[in-house]
Parts: C-alpha cells; sequence; structure tokens
C-alpha cells in the first residue's frame, strides 16, 4: 500500500475457510495448486486458534496475536447480556449486529482494539470491501458495523462495502423478525448489482446440518458462494476499476467449512468423513471461486497491478465423539456417562470439557445458555 494520490497496488486477500494444505492437488483444486506453485508458498504457516474462525479473522484483519484483539473464540464472554442475541452473555459473534453490540462498549467502536487493513486503506484514500461469510467479513472493518443510537438502532451504510450473509440492500434496511440487523449497500452498489442481474440481498444459504440420527447436506454452498463472486467481479472490482484508485478487498470464501461441518456423507462415523464427496465438492467450490476472481484480474489487466493472497483461516478434521483412538477405544469421560437430548448414548456431548471439569472438582456448572445438566451438577 502507499498513500493518497501517490498510486500504489491493490491487494486481495482470499480466505478459504477450513481449507486443509492436504486438500490443495491438481485435481480437486486446480487454481489454488497453480498459485501455490507458480507463488510463493508458506510452508509452515499455523492458524492462531484452531479450529474457530473469528480468532483467526481477527489476526488476518489486524495482524496482532489474540491477546491483543481479544477474540479468542468464535463466541465470547461479553459480561453484559447482548441485546441482539437474546440477552446472552456469552454471544455467536459470527453476527454483525452481536458485533455492534460489543463495539459499542469500546473506545473508538472497536473490540478488536487494533487497526485493521481495510481501516487503514480507507484511512489512505484506498477503496475497500470485504465480501462473503458473515462475521469475519464484517471484522475485517469492525467499526463499519456499529448502529445509529446504539444497539435498537440500524446500521448506516459503511464506508467499506460489505456484502455478506445479512447484507439488505433496501433503503432503508429490512429485515425479517429475530433476524440480524441488515448491512445497507450504498445507492450506486445497489444500482450496479440490479445493472448486472443480481439481488440486492445474498442468495440464501441451504445446507441442512442434520443431527445426529439424520444425515446432513450433500451439496456444497455452490448457489451463495456464485452470488458473492459475481458481485465482486461484475459489481465491486469494475467500480474500483473505474473509480481508479487503489484498492484493497477481501473475500471469505464459507466454504470448504460450511459444507464440511454440514456434511452428510458420514453419520455417527469417521469415514469417509471431510474426505467423501460433498466436502471434496466444498473444496473444489472455493477454488471455482478463486478461478473467477483471477480470471477478471487477467482479463482487465488488473493483474499486473494486484498482489493477490490467499490463506485459510483454520485447518478441518473429522472427529468422532465416542472412539478415542484408532484401536476403537470408546471414551470413559464422565461426560459420555450421562444422558442428553440430541446426544448419542455413550457420545460426548457439546461442551464435554466443562462437564468433566466440574464433575471432577466437585463444583457447580454455569452454562450461561442454559441446557440439560446431569443430575448432580447444580447450575447457577
Amino acid at each position: 500500500m502507499t498513500d493518497t494520490k501517490g498510486n500504489g497496488r491493490n491487494v486481495i486477500i482470499f480466505v478459504a475457510d477450513g481449507l486443509r494444505n492436504g486438500s490443495v492437488n491438481p485435481t480437486d483444486t486446480p487454481t489454488l495448486y497453480s498459485v501455490r506453485q507458480q507463488g510463493v508458498s508458506f510452508a509452515n504457516s499455523h492458524s492462531l486458534f484452531p479450529t474457530f474462525t473469528t480468532p483467526n479473522a481477527s489476526a488476518i484483519a489486524t495482524g496482532h496475536y489474540l491477546g491483543d484483539t481479544g477474540d479468542f473464540s468464535n463466541t465470547i464472554y461479553t459480561g453484559f447480556p447482548s441485546p441482539n442475541a437474546n440477552g446472552s452473555v456469552t454471544p455467536f459473534i459470527e453476527n454483525d449486529s452481536v458485533l455492534g453490540d460489543i463495539d459499542e462498549k469500546f473506545p473508538g467502536n472497536n473490540f478488536l482494539d487494533e487497526e485493521s487493513l481495510l481501516a487503514y486503506g480507507r484511512s489512505q484514500g484506498f477503496n475497500t470491501a470485504a465480501v462473503g461469510k458473515l462475521g469475519p467479513v464484517a471484522l475485517q472493518d469492525v467499526t463499519q458495523v456499529n448502529r445509529e443510537g446504539g444497539t435498537t438502532g440500524t446500521i448506516p451504510t459503511p464506508k467499506t462495502i460489505i456484502i455478506d450473509d445479512s447484507t439488505n440492500g433496501a433503503t432503508p434496511p429490512i429485515t425479517a423478525a429475530g433476524s440480524p440487523s441488515a448491512v445497507p449497500l450504498d445507492r450506486d452498489i445497489v444500482n450496479r448489482l440490479q445493472a448486472a442481474g443480481l439481488d440486492v440481498k445474498p442468495t440464501l444459504r441451504v445446507q441442512p446440518a442434520g443431527n445426529n440420527t439424520t444425515p446432513g447436506t450433500l451439496n456444497a454452498n455452490v448457489a451463495q458462494q456464485q452470488y458473492f463472486a459475481d458481485a465482486t467481479t461484475k459489481v465491486i472490482l469494475p467500480k474500483f476499476q473505474e473509480e481508479g484508485k487503489p484498492f484493497a478487498l477481501v473475500y471469505w470464501s464459507r466454504d470448504p467449512d460450511g459444507t464440511q461441518h454440514n456434511q452428510g456423507d458420514s453419520l455417527n462415523t469417521l469415514t469417509p468423513g471431510i474426505n467423501g464427496p460433498t466436502s471434496k465438492a466444498g473444496v473444489k467450490n472455493a477454488d471455482d471461486n478463486l478461478k473467477q476472481l483471477l480470471d477478471y484480474l487477467k482479463s482487465t489487466g488488473l493483474d499486473k497491478t494486484t498482489d493477490v493472497f490467499i490463506t485459510s483461516d483454520h485447518g478441518f478434521s473429522t472427529i468422532s465423539k465416542q472412539v478415542i483412538d484408532s484401536q476403537g477405544t470408546k471414551t470413559t469421560s464422565y461426560a459420555a456417562t450421562q444422558t442428553y437430548a440430541g446426544v448419542n448414548p455413550g457420545f460426548l456431548p457439546a461442551g464435554f470439557v466443562a462437564i468433566d471439569l466440574a464433575h471432577d472438582l466437585g463444583l457447580p456448572l454455569y452454562d450461561p445458555n442454559p441446557t440439560t445438566l446431569p443430575p448432580d451438577l447444580k447450575h447457577i
């Protein structure tokens, strides 16, 4: 980056959420593989916090460790009820409205306490945009999702173009009851989306997660991510090119992570796990998005002035909630001996570490979002 009117190179950061190093190969990911072979490959790169998205998103946004940003997980203890998370004190922060709730309590409306790359770019006269997965996208310029008039107000049009799951180009924003407040779009972006044949609201993600008795999705998140890729290559990048200013853009691909989480190739088994066809389709989906972006850069000549950084926030693995080693040994965890709704007998429930610690230490267990607890652990 350089300064205002001093020209400068463009920057695109492409994040393939949940992509494993071993998933990149000439067959499944020809674009990613080609870039790795032809570009600079960081062979010993690591996430800061496997395997949660937002801590690593905060590092990608700011370049700072978690002790500086305070973003240690996808849910964090706020110390106050979050109005846009049903009053929870441990809200899930992959939500623009919740990020706004937290921001409001911090100086400069910035709960990360550090300047992000996109915020710095804006201050230097760069055009900026963040596109893709709800949560980590807004974190790239987190002060832009603060609401006017506090937690009950609407989010003003951000200076950075933000297009994620909750974006709504309507004026004023229209939201369904109980949904996150919409991130509005500049009228010029709305007009450009419509001219390109795109809706002002992103395509919905349709990937049933399944449960302990029903398999999840058998399809990658293709339709939604095609919308994001089209919005980037048919609207945002052409606008930036017309305006002639250098730009910084973050494209956050939900796949393969979203598909790997919800894949229906395995039900309560480790095989094929995330090596099955559905997860592979999610990996290819991310690769296809990257190809569309790179093809646009090349076709317009922007490739000569644009540096593209490709990364993942974390890897991914298939885990068992019962078997603990390759010999088929089953867990003897106290938590697995209890009965829970939606959990198979003998399987570990969500929060099993806290349950085991409370049991072994003889302490009561506090669940900020109450669920059914074992009978000998008093909820306080």
